[in-house]
């Protein structure tokens, strides 16, 4: 990759981008143990895809983790609504996929992910750049539920060192 910035900007007439998962066939771990530099692979316009179906046991560790000990957090009033920052972990996984150091995330939350809804955060590779200690990243996060309705939206910018 050069030292000018790599970056696709265009809008929706662009063919439709890679999509890669676990459900895809792509690695699981792309990270020291790999063999691979993890931003080695990655392209402007790629998808990476993973999915989560949320459980009382994930809101109840959240909340004690936390310490965020909402009554609508709780089981016991009603079916329980997961945190916020639960929600949009399911896209940090995807960045620890890559051994992303994130310096920047922004969070828009369009609607509540409730337990046993599952989710699906898609992360887009914006653009990439060369940058002195490996590689910078801008990522566009969109999680949706599982009847395709977004329940959040960011950003992130960060770096995968070589």
């Amino acid at each position: 990759m050069s030292e000018r910035e790599v970056s696709e900007r265009e809008a929706p007439e662009r063919e439709a981008p890679e999509r890669l998962g676990p459900e895809r066939g792509a690695p699981e771990r792309l990270g020291p143990d790999s063999g691979a530099r993890p931003a080695a692979g990655l392209k402007v316009g790629q998808v990476l895809r993973e999915r989560r179906t949320i459980t009382d046991a994930d809101v109840a560790a959240f909340a004690e983790l936390t310490g965020d000990q909402g009554r609508h957090h709780l089981p016991d009033q009603g079916r329980a609504m997961a945190h916020g920052l639960l929600t949009a972990s399911l896209a940090t996984k995807i960045g620890g996929r890559l051994d992303f150091i994130a310096r920047r995330m922004v969070w828009e939350f369009l609607r509540p992910v409730w337990v046993g809804d599952t989710i699906t955060a898609e992360v887009t590779v914006r653009a990439m750049s060369e940058v002195h200690a490996g590689t910078g990243l801008e990522l566009d996060v969109e999680i949706s539920n599982q009847d395709g309705k977004p329940v959040l939206r960011g950003e992130s910018t960060g770096i995968v060192r070589h």
